[in-house]
């Protein structure tokens, strides 16, 4: 017998994007507008119908005026038709089963239709096609005022969330305690909640979707607004909530996470579900790093025009040698490692940050460097027009393994261009032998880290 609680089948939804530049936004004069005028085009359309009908003329009925629609676009011509667009398939063709007490992991790049599908596993959309069978009463955390009343009480928002879940009172009121302990927020329980920070905000709302104890528990990014202790708790939380039997389904780009919790990920790519594996740690990799390393690239080139802004914008970023000539991606520990970013300063901002980020292979940050690190005196000349600037990897610093390297933008606490572990491109750097120049060590050490540090009697 099939123990599934969630089963998607074919799913899909899109939707219009609507390309009118002198129309910045629809106010509600303009949907009466249009649906007047849809409503009009019905009428005419209905009666040109009947007399064409009622003439039992077979020219007429093949009239050119008529023929494939060709009428009905002059005639929605006439009365304004909305503004042109595209259709864009948010989510297409994905099928997948979830078993009862199973932590499944949802991951991919922003915009692959994470966050579309926990949607529509919470009703709160509708797909365009293919359907999703739900066995049970669902929880979800999806955006932080999900379900929340701005002006009423912390208590007052709990048992109203409560009630939405479909808890009575008294199965609200026998977890209050609990959802108040964990949340803590015990000094502001009376106070509403439009007064909360958004820390605040979110761990009740967490509270509350994991202890009403819910058959299925979403969980969105939105977990990344609470501080590292109140994460960890999280991750705790869910474990419990798996353990006693329920399914939570995480969408996370927290890979430390996934791996820790999940026993089971999804990776989706532009809407399609491109591989789901229970080896969890190999899904992460081919999401950091591509499906193998064969392909790594240790250049990024801005093809696409992407990152346009105001203030920066990057078009190349590559792994060199002190000349800045490229180098290819695997390189030996010993090597003199460099990566160059080239792009344009459009407008001179001194907040204006850019550097790398570096990561391992499960996803740890390594750590991230600006090019204004250092003194100002020496700061690289970052004024208006075509720049470039280079930067040294630590030598003998990266063990042996694979690593990601983002290139990173901002206006220092105002703004992200390009932003971490989000939308950041990326090269890839191989490091493969060269570990030690002792006789004792030729083999990859633990960790992700393997300097070579001078050693000295005293």
């Amino acid at each position: 017998m099939n123990n599934y609680i969630i089963k998607v089948e074919n799913l899909g939804k899109q939707y219009r994007i609507l390309h009118n530049q002198g129309e910045h936004y629809t106010a509600l004069r303009d949907v009466v507008a249009r649906k007047a005028a849809a409503s009009f085009r019905w009428i005419v359309e209905q009666s040109t119908k009947r007399k064409m009908q009622s003439a039992k003329s077979p020219v007429a009925l093949g009239d050119s005026k008529f023929k494939n629609g060709a009428g009905r676009s002059a005639l929605s011509s006439a009365l304004g038709a909305p503004p042109g667009g595209e259709d864009f398939w948010a989510l297409r063709n994905v099928s997948f089963e979830v078993k009862q007490g199973e932590v499944m992991g949802i991951i991919g790049r922003n915009g692959a239709g994470k966050s579309t599908l926990l949607k529509i596993l919470t009703r709160i959309t509708e797909p365009t096609e293919g359907r999703a069978r739900i066995r049970g009463r669902v929880a979800s955390l999806l955006e932080v005022d999900t379900g929340f009343h701005l002006e009423l009480t912390g208590r007052e928002n709990i048992f109203v969330n409560g009630a939405i879940l479909g808890m009575t009172r008294a199965e609200i009121a026998k977890k209050f305690d609990e959802i108040v302990a964990f949340a803590e927020i015990e000094k502001f329980l009376d106070t509403p909640v439009k007064r909360y920070s958004s820390g605040m905000y979110v761990r009740l709302a967490f509270a509350v979707a994991a202890h009403l104890e819910p058959d299925i528990l979403l969980v969105d990014e939105v977990l990344a607004v609470g501080d590292a202790e109140f994460q960890k708790k999280c991750l705790g939380k869910m474990s419990e909530v798996a353990e006693g039997g329920r399914t939570v389904v995480f969408v996370s780009h927290n890979m430390n996470a996934i791996e820790e919790l999940c026993g089971r990920v999804l990776l989706l790519e532009h809407g399609k579900l491109v591989c789901e594996s229970r080896r969890v740690g190999e899904i992460v990799r081919r999401y950091l790093f591509g499906s193998g390393t064969d392909g790594a690239s240790a250049v990024w080139v801005n093809s696409d025009n992407s990152f346009q802004n105001s203030w920066f914008f990057p078009e190349r970023m590559y792994l060199c040698d002190a000349s800045g000539r490229p180098i290819a991606a695997v390189q030996r520990k010993v090597d003199h490692i460099f990566v160059q970013i080239d792009g344009v300063v459009k407008k001179a901002n001194s907040s204006l940050c850019v550097g790398i980020a570096v990561f391992a292979e499960n996803g740890s940050l390594l750590f991230w460097s600006y090019h204004n690190d250092q003194r100002e005196q020496w700061w690289p000349q970052m004024g208006v027009g075509k720049r470039s600037i280079r930067v040294a990897l630590p030598a003998k610093l990266l063990n042996e393994g694979t690593y990601r390297i983002e290139l990173i933008a901002s206006l220092h606490f105002q703004q992200w261009l390009c932003k971490p572990e989000a939308n950041a491109p990326s090269i890839q750097l191989h490091i493969q032998g060269g570990l030690s120049e002792s006789p004792f060590w030729r083999a990859k050490r633990p960790g992700w880290l393997g300097p070579t540090l001078e050693w000295h009697e005293v």
